[in-house]
């Protein structure tokens, strides 16, 4: 059996597949003039497209090529087993509904799981990357998170689910949390509100009824800055989540949100 690769090898593979993902997507984002091949998944509003089809594709390609015998977990495609108890999340398109409609708030993510993860922004060629044991990155410089401890100065990201009643539940928590932070905002990337958190662009982000492809390279890249990064159990019909946050900001809103 072959010895296990180094976490900066590991993260080469996963920022060429990024990078891969990335172009094809920015290349059908640029060139869009019409009406995109959509269909729809869990609900109405939770959609899929040929473009985050293509662009899977473009990863499982290139780690079929770098990393044969890996296990691959992807939105969008089946569950690769593997034989070298290495395992691939991809998220070849995280915010799917800002892309489609034109919206600059798009990414994607690619885990290689507990050693090394990437986020790429092709919009604003924005690299984040972690290897286990090391610093994170944005663009090769260190990530600097928020050392915050005043919830009622917090900026704090947030997301919300695609089915109706798990709307109006998590409606319900930000009306009980508006008043007592800076202010909320929600963009529609849980991958890119996690590595903006880790970059200190917000203080803390939190989301219920993620997937396990959306915050696995994401909630690395807190961890590995120093960020409490906690799981919010299922609760009252609402699916379990995540929150990323500093350590003087991550109980005060746990209480709210968790």
């Amino acid at each position: 059996m072959s010895a296990t690769p180094a976490p900066a090898e590991l993260l080469a593979v996963a920022i060429d597949a990024a990078r891969a993902a990335g172009e094809v997507l920015l290349d059908r984002y640029e060139r869009s003039s019409g009406p995109v091949e959509v269909r729809s998944k869990s609900t109405a509003s939770d959609l899929v497209s040929e473009a985050d089809i293509a662009a899977e594709r473009a990863i499982r390609e290139l780690l079929a090529e770098r990393r044969p015998g890996d296990a691959i977990l992807g939105e969008e495609g089946d569950d690769v087993p593997g034989t070298t108890g290495l395992r691939w999340i991809v998220d070849p398109l995280d915010g799917t509904v800002n892309y489609l409609f034109g919206i600059p708030e798009w990414c994607v993510s690619v885990c290689c799981e507990e050693r090394a993860g990437v986020i790429w922004d092709p919009v604003r060629d924005e690299l984040f990357a972690v290897a286990a044991g090391e610093r994170p990155t944005l663009g090769g410089e260190p990530l600097r998170p928020s050392s915050r401890e005043d919830l009622a100065t917090a900026l704090v990201a947030t997301g919300f689910g695609y089915d109706a009643e798990v709307r109006a539940q998590q409606a319900e928590v930000v009306a009980r949390l508006l008043p007592r932070v800076r202010d909320i905002r929600r963009l529609g990337s849980a991958a890119l509100d996690l590595a903006w958190t880790a970059a200190g662009r917000y203080d803390a982000y939190y989301e219920r009824g993620v997937k396990t492809w959306d915050v696995a390279a994401g909630a690395m890249l807190c961890a590995a800055v120093g960020l409490e990064v906690r799981c919010l159990p299922a609760r009252d019909g609402m699916t379990p989540g995540i929150l990323a946050a500093p350590a003087g900001l991550a109980e005060p809103l746990l209480e709210l949100v968790g």
